[in-house]
């Protein structure tokens, strides 16, 4: 089962350990999706947040 996140701190804190992160875009509401070796850590944000973040991050970035 997939875990949510409502940290951004925390979001980017495990994205070091992560293998990938999938990048969803909706309409009004981005969903990223870390991959680690046990758990699939999900964080939903607008547009402009995610964008900050996708920059922050440390692991490869798939965009779907």
């Amino acid at each position: 089962m997939p875990r949510e996140i409502f940290d951004e701190e925390k979001f980017i804190e495990l994205s070091e350990f992560a293998v990938h992160c999938r990048v969803k875009r909706l309409k009004e509401v981005v969903k990223l999706k870390l991959r680690t070796k046990k758990i699939l850590y999900t964080f939903k944000t607008d547009v402009t947040t995610a964008e900050r973040l996708i920059t922050n991050i440390s692991c490869d970035i798939i965009e779907l």
